[in-house]
């Protein structure tokens, strides 16, 4: 979901907004995906521990568990990635959809499977046949189908992870000509691999 980096600038925003236990802090993430992403506490908690060991943030012990807060360290680090945060909120939101899509198309794809599969129980309870010989396919029974909706949610994926990148890239003022002409030599060397393999 993030690039090398950017969790731990998404953990001082949202710590920037208030103290929070990591649990807080997993359920604020799960949030802003919609529910659509869950961090696991593997995930979180190393990180909060880095930025502790760092002094961008702070622990201390409520009895129970443990509650963080940012430093001024922190705030003064969140200030000057104030751009590249933006740019990460705007792949978060890209995320968002585009999981929203496959997930309305996966639902989509399984109630026009059932559909199928009941007027098929249907057809066979009451011996209805077809006069006009074998049944065409189902929309998702098609060759090449199915395979042509993954292959268009891997490039969705790709393209909106590529482009947070690159946006991110270019706030920090990373992003340079040679880069962009290597990513067209490579995106190029990769399109003619593929057409070669699609003919065999």
């Amino acid at each position: 979901m993030f690039g090398h980096g950017q969790l731990r600038l998404v953990l001082l925003a949202l710590l920037d907004d208030r103290e929070q236990h990591g649990y807080d802090l997993m359920q604020g993430l799960s949030d802003r995906f919609g529910g659509t992403y869950v961090p696991s506490a593997g995930t979180i908690y190393p990180r909060l521990a880095k930025l502790e060991e760092e002094g961008l943030v702070v622990g201390r012990s409520d009895g129970r568990r443990t509650v963080y807060a940012i430093t001024a360290a922190g705030r003064a680090e969140l200030a000057s990635r104030r751009r590249e945060l933006e740019g990460i909120e705007e792949q978060v939101g890209d995320s968002v959809r585009r999981l929203a899509n496959e997930v309305r198309a996966t639902v989509g794809d399984a109630m026009r499977s059932l559909r199928a599969d009941l007027a098929a129980a249907s057809a066979g309870a009451t011996g209805t046949t077809h006069a006009t010989g074998p049944a065409r396919p189902t929309r998702d029974e098609r060759p090449g189908r199915a395979e042509l909706g993954r292959a268009e949610v891997h490039l969705a994926e790709f393209r909106a992870q590529l482009h947070a990148d690159l946006k991110a890239a270019a706030a920090a003022g990373r992003l340079t000509d040679e880069t962009v002409r290597h990513l067209a030599v490579r995106l190029d060397a990769l399109r003619r691999e593929l057409q070669a393999s699609l003919r065999g």
